[in-house]
């Protein structure tokens, strides 16, 4: 495949990420705006369209993902984003909070199909010893959604409305679609003669420990993410625009990672894993360390966006590399974990909070990323076995 025809490949890919990422994202800081348009609701009862969107996500990529395998990623991703056009125009001519609502509900079905296409056909589209490189080019578009997307969407809702906001991701999605059925070299579609599904996925040998990695460190992640803010805000009594910028903080280290996929490609997924795991072990415990360190915590923000970057990135090619014939099935189940770490992420780490602060709940993170270092270094050590 030539590297133009992989290039337009990947920013479409990588597109589709940031919208289906700021429409994950964007309710919340415009939720007031929604609340006012609809008597008597409040802005908590707008982000329950928001929880319903992860669950939506999450059992979709569970029951629906493998349809990828049967049909090809990239028309199982083309009809996930026309029903994300649907919905989401919904979302912006939604009469009642109801609607809004199960608006949300279905594109949180269409982005538990779209995200393990994109996943899957980035696996496809990767050259050969390029797939860490291109895989981190792809991840960008989560940061596009966190410090773009979720701005943009503020701004729109201030200047024009918050209606405003998903008919412009409604035509963002439209577009996609319409770009992703013009490619038609999408590479070679490893596929099975029986249908695929998540529960035949969780039969591929060594699947189990790579899920359990992915649901410890995704509700590492979470779990502190969760919390950040109301530290931030209620106990070092920080303005709103400080926590904001932790946040864009992290985007940024999570964007600039990006390069950093081609060393994973040099010099090993192994020896990466080892290194990232380890490094994102030390930021956790420096932010449990200087809780009480505003511009401590700022800094560490930035390594952790680096460090998450590279640790999803070669949590993600692993599973990739595992069946190739059942990658729909298994990108599935990553992205079912991922939606449901959400939820655990806040629940969990409620009550380490309240009684024993942030600090406790970045010693708890750490602690959680114990397990991928150890399926890290374990991997070394065969490797390096194998060798002699």
């Amino acid at each position: 495949m030539e590297r133009a025809v992989i290039t337009r490949h990947l920013l479409l890919l990588t597109a589709a990420i940031a919208v289906i990422g700021a429409n994950s994202l964007a309710l919340s800081p415009i939720a007031a705006a929604v609340a006012g348009a609809f008597p008597g609701r409040s802005a908590a009862d707008v982000m329950t369209a928001t929880a319903l969107y992860g669950l939506a996500t999450a059992g979709s990529a569970l029951l629906l993902a493998s349809m990828s395998d049967r049909i090809g990623a990239e028309h199982a991703l083309g009809r996930a984003l026309l029903m994300l056009t649907v919905s989401l125009g919904f979302a912006a001519l939604s009469p009642a909070l109801w609607v809004l609502i199960a608006a949300q509900a279905l594109a949180g079905l269409a982005a538990g199909v779209a995200l393990p296409a994109i996943y899957t056909l980035t696996a496809q589209v990767a050259a050969k010893g390029r797939e860490s490189e291109t895989l981190s080019f792809v991840l960008v578009g989560w940061t596009l959604s966190l410090v773009v997307g979720v701005g943009l969407a503020a701004l729109l809702a201030d200047l024009l409305h918050w209606r405003a906001v998903f008919s412009v991701l409604a035509l963002a999605a439209a577009g996609l679609a319409l770009g992703i059925s013009r490619c038609r070299d999408w590479g070679t579609r490893a596929g099975g003669e029986e249908p695929s599904s998540c529960l035949k996925a969780l039969r591929i040998p060594g699947i189990h420990a790579v899920l359990l990695n992915v649901a410890a460190y995704m509700t590492a992640f979470y779990g502190l993410y969760t919390y950040l803010g109301p530290h931030l805000g209620e106990v070092l009594q920080l303005p709103t625009t400080f926590a904001g910028l932790a946040i864009a903080v992290y985007g940024l280290g999570f964007g600039v990672a990006a390069p950093l996929g081609r060393l994973v490609d040099r010099y090993g997924a192994t020896a990466a894993a080892c290194v990232t795991f380890a490094g994102l072990m030390l930021v956790y415990l420096g932010m449990a360390v200087s809780a009480a360190l505003p511009l401590a915590l700022l800094a560490l923000c930035l390594g952790w966006g680096v460090g998450n970057h590279l640790g999803l990135n070669l949590l993600m090619r692993q599973l990739a590399e595992l069946d190739p014939m059942q990658r729909g099935a298994v990108m599935g189940l990553y992205s079912a974990i991922t939606y449901l770490c959400v939820f655990a992420g806040a629940l969990l780490y409620r009550p380490i909070y309240t009684h024993f602060g942030f600090a406790a709940c970045a010693w708890a993170s750490a602690m959680l990323v114990l397990p991928a270092l150890g399926w890290a270094l374990g991997q070394w050590r065969r490797k390096q076995a194998a060798l002699e």
